[in-house]
């Protein structure tokens, strides 16, 4: 006859059971809201974006509808254009600037704690005080070109922000003044990670100290490089807050973004149906950027 109170048979007591549950009990609410008030939104505005909705919500379905009046409205193929324009010029300075900064922090420099601090500052704010500030140092009237004029240089102009031409470069410039900071202390962090023993090894070699960063350090800091590149691509498909304090969308709408079409469209214009499918393209291009990494992700713990 077996004995019932050997380990192997030993009846699960209440706080055994409690203690293998209370972890999903604590995080069953959070997950439960995750669910309805994220993924089943996105849901929702799925369902949306395949109806006639107007300025409430309405399901007279239509199919891609929706889809085919966004393709066929210019001012989304402009705002499509300008993403394209600012997240490139975003994400390619932002990387340059924030590798430059963490190389020269990188040797060692005194008050290193204090100009790390410096960069860093900017990325403390909201873009809406960014966009703000920003507004007032490119006013023609009050910023940067009525202070040169100021000096003398009455020749002088720097009034992008009213030039529909130059106006979303004013945003690259903002944002970058923003982001910049956080991408050096995403290179610092790498940099501090590389083991010194192949700096040295290359510096035995000959190796000049721009070709060691080239062709040693950078290649490997390509996963720091790669998650910056997903982190500030996420932000610029994103922005909106900065466009809105910045420059309105204006002039005209020629700093539109794909979030001001859908903000303008869904809220102010009441055509919720058109909003919902810029929201979902939008999403789509935020699935683009996230899947690889996350495919990267798993792949290198699974090798690992």
């Amino acid at each position: 006859m077996s004995d019932t109170t050997s380990p192997v048979f030993r009846r699960p007591t209440a706080s055994g059971w409690l203690q293998a549950w209370l972890p999903r009990l604590v995080l069953a609410p959070s997950v439960a809201i995750i669910l309805f008030f994220v993924y089943g939104f996105m849901l929702w505005t799925f369902v949306l974006s395949l109806t006639s909705s107007r300025m409430l919500p309405s399901y007279d379905f239509v199919g891609f509808g929706q889809y085919a009046r966004l393709m066929a409205n210019d001012r989304w193929w402009v705002a499509s254009t300008n993403l394209m324009i600012f997240g490139a010029l975003f994400v390619l300075i932002c990387l340059v600037l924030g590798a430059v900064l963490a190389i020269l922090l990188d040797q060692k420099i005194r008050q290193e704690g204090a100009l790390r601090t410096i960069y860093l500052y900017p990325m403390a704010l909201s873009f809406i005080v960014t966009g703000v500030v920003w507004k007032w140092l490119l006013n023609p009237q009050l910023g940067i070109q009525a202070m040169v004029r100021s000096w003398g240089f009455e020749s002088f102009r720097f009034d992008w922000i009213v030039d529909p031409n130059m106006a979303i470069y004013t945003l690259v410039i903002a944002a970058v003044w923003q982001a910049s900071g956080f991408v050096m202390a995403l290179f610092l962090a790498g940099l501090r990670g590389i083991d010194d023993s192949i700096i040295k090894a290359a510096q035995l070699d000959g190796a000049s100290l721009a070709r060691i960063y080239w062709r040693v350090v950078m290649p490997c800091l390509r996963p720091v490089v790669f998650s910056a590149v997903m982190i500030l691509s996420h932000i610029a498909i994103k922005s909106f807050d900065l466009v809105v304090a910045l420059t309105g969308g204006g002039p005209g709408y020629a700093t539109d973004l794909p979030a001001t079409f859908m903000y303008t469209h869904a809220f102010n214009r009441a055509q919720i149906g058109l909003g919902s499918a810029s929201a979902m393209l939008m999403l789509g291009g935020v699935l683009a950027i996230l899947i690889p990494y996350l495919y990267s992700e798993l792949r290198s713990r699974k090798h690992g």
